[in-house]
């Protein structure tokens, strides 16, 4: 990894090191129910995986472990990964307190297989998670190196075309490329979580599009059992959208799609 590369992690975990009091503390991400026995998980990922009783699920870019522990809770024997240090202290204690098993590691997830040597019935990651990658070639290759043979990739993630915007302005512009290479470096108030906070948001991210996307899986051996693109999201984390009769999110429009899943396999 590069020494720029290396800035850019060190600042994005800079940043959510400080989201983790604001979001534990947020309606978002609501960890009084969520201690209750409320799960976190939405229905892709739950009709996508069904019963993972008795399966192991690495569950990477975990942030404080609520879909890993909704996990455990079902059953599977799970480990989380994420890149910051307070993440993963508040994963833990969740852990311990909600009586569950899960094992969860610091780390940069493309430093998984470092860090992490088991191989796993299923490998899962969403929401917000990709456009934090440089690259996702060893994104895909440490995803290979860490399932068992004919066990399941799944990924739930924001459409491509979303973050094409900046939601900066107040009127979302249209400003990245589809396609672009070069970083993305925003600097706002507030979190997605909780607007209002008066912590600084400071981000370096990237775009991927969904061709790289489903390359980076099948060039690290994998066979892509589906890919699918919905017009709305379980998150209001974008400017003016509508929630349907279904409680989830879309725009008004529904020109273009706000979420995509990839299923693939390892043979």
């Amino acid at each position: 990894m590069s020494e720029k590369f290396k800035e850019y992690f060190e600042t994005n975990k800079e940043t959510w090191n400080k989201k983790v009091s604001v979001h534990a503390k947020s309606a978002f991400y609501d960890i009084d129910n969520f201690k209750k026995g409320e799960t976190s998980l939405k229905k892709f990922e739950l009709e996508a995986l069904g019963d993972v009783s008795g399966k192991s699920i690495l569950h990477l870019q975990c942030h404080f472990g609520q879909d890993t522990l909704s996990w455990s809770r079902m059953g599977a024997k799970c480990t989380g990964v994420d890149l910051s240090e307070e993440a993963i202290i508040l994963a833990e204690q969740l852990n311990l307190e909600l009586n569950q098993d899960a094992k969860f590691v610091c780390c940069n997830v493309l430093d998984t297989s470092t860090f992490v040597k088991d191989k796993f019935d299923i490998v899962y990651t969403s929401y917000g998670v990709i456009g934090w990658l440089p690259d996702l070639k060893p994104w895909g290759k440490m995803i290979a190196e860490r399932l068992k043979s004919g066990g399941t990739f799944y990924i739930a993630e924001f459409h491509p075309i979303v973050w094409m915007f900046d939601y900066l302005e107040s009127v979302p512009t249209l400003k990245y490329g589809y396609h672009q290479k070069d970083v993305i470096y925003e600097e706002y108030q507030g979190t997605y979580a909780d607007q209002d906070s008066k912590m600084i948001s400071k981000e370096f991210a990237w775009n991927h599009g969904l061709g790289e996307v489903v390359s980076a899986l099948a060039e690290a051996g994998l066979t892509i059992e589906y890919l699918r693109e919905y017009d709305e999201s379980p998150y209001e984390i974008f400017p003016d959208l509508i929630q349907n009769s279904k409680k989830m999110f879309e725009t008004k429009d529904k020109l273009y799609p706000l979420l995509f899943t990839i299923k693939a396999t390892l043979k």
